[in-house]
Order: C-alpha cells, then structure tokens, then sequence
C-alpha cells in the first residue's frame, strides 16, 4: 500500500486530537484558544478531503464515489455544524463520539485511505503538494441562537446519530 497519503492523513487526525485533549484536560473550563485550533484544523483537514483526496479517488474510479464516500461527507457536515455553536460538555462529547467513529472508517485496513491512496497512487506527489498547501478555513464567532443548535441536531440526525442519545451515553 502505498502509504504517504495514509500517513499524511492520520498524523493530521492525531494533532487535532491532541488540540481537543489539550483544550478540554479541565472539565469545567475549555480553552478558548486551544479550541479555536482544533475548530480551524478540524474544517481545514475536512476541506482537504473534500476538495482534494476524495475528487481525486473519484476521478481515478471512473468519475464514481467510492463506497465511504456519502457516509463520510454526512459526518463532515455534522462536525462541522457542531463547530458552530460554543463548545460545552455535551458538544464536546458528541465531537468525540463522532470522531471516533469517522477516523476508523477512513484510517482501518480497507477503510477510506486506503482506497484513496490506492486509486491515486499515481498522483500521490502532486496531492500531497496540494494538500500541503491548503489554506485554512475562516471561520466566524460561535453561534449560539436555538436554530444554530437545531441545524446541528439536524446534521447529527442526516448522518445516523442521535443528539439527546447521544449526550445520555
């Protein structure tokens, strides 16, 4: 298997867990600032994927997305409704149930990179160029108005999971 994409892809899924870690280490008391890079590293490692890698695994399987490739953009679209609003206990947990679940499916053997990797093998110096010259994405203040949190529920529930179970578990 060619690995650079792979690899490329999992240590970027491990810094933005670290970013969340460190952000949340107190409870009571999230750190603005550490989040505020996990919610910019998190949109920008999600436009990677859905501007770069998965257009090209798609062009290289005869213009067809790869089986993954509708689930994870309905997760994308979940974190990143959940990144709208101020992060709190609930939000936070429901983040990390969410990325758990995503990163297996892109990192396990036969998963998401793999296939991707595998498709473009061809293309991986130009990708990999591209990727790293990604530009983050701006993001704007929280918002915290009762339809922000209802767009998010909304985007949970698109992509198979359940807000208030969620926060029960």
């Amino acid at each position: 298997m060619n690995t650079v994409l792979y690899d490329f892809f999992t240590a970027d899924h491990r810094r933005i867990e670290a970013l969340l870690e460190k952000a949340t280490q107190q409870p009571d008391e999230i750190d603005r600032e550490l989040y505020h890079q996990f919610r910019i590293g998190l949109l920008k490692h999600i436009k990677m994927e859905e501007r770069i890698l998965f257009p090209a695994a798609k062009k290289a399987n005869g213009g067809i997305d790869l089986p993954l490739q509708a689930r994870l953009k309905k997760d994308h679209g979940a974190l990143t409704a959940l990144l709208v609003v101020s992060p709190n206990a609930g939000i936070i947990k429901i983040l990390r149930h969410i990325l758990e679940l995503h990163d297996e499916l892109e990192e396990k053997e036969g998963g998401m990179y793999e296939a991707c990797a595998a498709l473009t093998q061809a293309e991986t110096a130009t990708l990999i160029s591209a990727l790293q010259h990604t530009k983050e994405v701006p993001v704007h203040p929280h918002n915290d108005d009762a339809i922000a949190l209802q767009s998010a529920k909304n985007a949970l529930q698109r992509a198979g999971y359940d807000f208030e179970q969620l926060l029960k578990e």
